[in-house]
């Protein structure tokens, strides 16, 4: 039991290292090359695998870029239900999001190298519009993901009740726009710590002057202007 345990443990690491280099190597290409320019075939040829493995691990270039693993889907959804029982799903929401900010920062760091360069690389792709409708895709499908999990929490359906695509929506854009700051930072601002501030202004009512702004020192060059 023990063998087949660990041979188990060993082939999933296998895999994990195939899907991470994949990904590593088709954020490189679009990266030089634009979207429209690589094929699956290039990155299977430069990752040494044939298409079809290639589709083993992924349905399309664009999820190569920015899909979840399916497990992650499920494990993301089944958070969103059951984080924090009884308190606000803002809460459950901001500290289950810091939680997928936090794994896609060690993903980039798991690619290999600097991350800042890494980071280069994302806002090189992100320039390229067909890169940015498949981030669009990827967000969506984000956005369902958080919404099923909401009403499950929440005892509801959404197809009937606004709030949780709402909020929902409300948690991608601000993943999002994590990730845009972050990645035109240079990584300066951890991605888990911009959420994390950026849930708790969320909560506050978006405040112009809030924690999340003083980090950069803009809230408070405008505080100094006022006075």
């Amino acid at each position: 039991m023990t063998v087949q345990v660990a041979a188990q443990s060993l082939r999933e690491r296998k895999k994990l290292a195939t899907r991470r280099e994949l990904r590593r190597i088709a954020l490189d290409l679009v990266a030089r090359h634009g979207f429209v320019n690589v094929t699956v075939e290039d990155i299977a040829a430069a990752a040494d695998v044939s298409p079809r493995t290639f589709f083993n691990y992924f349905p399309t270039k664009e999820a190569a870029l920015f899909g979840m693993d399916p497990d992650r889907v499920a494990a993301l959804r089944e958070a969103i239900a059951t984080t924090a029982p009884g308190a606000p799903a803002l809460t459950a929401m901001r500290e289950v999001m810091v939680g997928v900010a936090r794994g896609m920062t060690e993903d980039l760091m798991a690619l290999g190298g600097e991350p800042a360069d890494w980071l280069l690389r994302l806002k090189a792709a992100r320039s390229d519009p067909h890169v940015r409708a498949a981030q669009a895709a990827q967000m969506a499908q984000l956005e369902r993901t958080l919404a099923e999990g909401l009403g499950r929490r929440l005892g509801t359906d959404p197809e009937h009740d606004p709030y949780p695509g709402l909020l929902a929506a409300v948690a991608a854009a601000t993943v999002r726009s994590g990730v845009i700051f972050w990645s035109n930072s240079g990584g300066d601002m951890a991605l888990d710590q911009y959420v994390d501030l950026a849930f708790r202004a969320l909560a506050d009512g978006l405040p112009e002057q809030s924690g999340l702004r003083r980090v950069s020192g803009t809230a408070d060059a405008q505080e100094g202007e006022g006075d």
